[in-house]
């Protein structure tokens, strides 16, 4: 309760709860993350500083490396292929572990409702629920991804704008895989925590995450809330 002049005025409280949820894949992800050298590029770029055109020798491992969002150490990019795959496959087989960033979910669940056809307008949907990951590995900004091991996929794509050059791009996908996470919402907000969950799975047969998503033409990263 705070007073002004005399007058009462009433501060109503925020009621929160938070719940435990899981989203299965129903179709295999595919993640990619920047990579250290993109990042490198776009500072350099904006730090006025000249970039030669000379390309370094493509090393596929690398690549798919670059691609996982790491939440163990990030092992050391090899110099050749073998040293690559000894560096990047040792990790894994030791049982390295994965994320997913909690945004790119949460973005994806408001999006679906909204493609979805339900009555919601995203700029609300935006504060009106929180989420984070649910495992000791994950983070405030990512969720760790639960299920088998990341393999290497190659994909042909096409860059450079109008004049359109083919590139093989080398990621991380998981065939299958659930993500744990924790919702938080608002208990006394517009909307309830069953409209939420709905939500969840408009989220991801509508839009899906990572690459080749519903959302960006594809069918990969779609998944639904597992029932327990």
């Amino acid at each position: 309760m705070a007073t002004a002049k005399n007058s009462i005025i009433n501060i109503k409280p925020i009621v929160t709860e938070t719940v435990d949820i899981t989203i299965v894949g129903t179709t295999p992800l595919v993640v990619h993350a920047w990579s250290h050298k993109a990042k490198q590029e776009m500072l350099d770029k904006q730090r006025g500083k000249k970039t030669g055109a000379k390309h370094d020798i493509k090393i596929p491992v690398n690549d798919f490396s670059e691609s996982l969002y790491w939440l163990t150490d990030k092992p050391e990019l090899g110099a050749t292929d073998e040293e690559a795959e000894t560096n990047v496959f040792g990790a894994i087989d030791n049982g390295a572990r994965f994320g997913f960033p909690c945004n790119g979910i949460k973005a994806s669940i408001i999006s679906g409702a909204y493609r979805g056809g339900l009555d919601v307008k995203m700029t609300e949907l935006r504060g009106t629920f929180f989420l984070s990951g649910a495992t000791d590995a994950s983070t405030i900004d990512y969720a760790e991804i639960v299920g088998s091991k990341p393999a290497m996929r190659e994909d042909t794509v096409k860059v450079g704008g109008m004049s359109k050059s083919a590139d093989i791009r080398y990621r991380a996908e998981f065939s299958e895989w659930e993500i744990p996470l924790k919702l938080k919402y608002m208990k006394n907000g517009k909307y309830s925590l069953e409209q939420l969950l709905n939500m969840v799975n408009y989220g991801g047969f509508c839009c899906g995450i990572g690459e080749w998503r519903p959302e960006r033409d594809g069918q990969l990263g779609m998944y639904e809330l597992k029932l327990v």
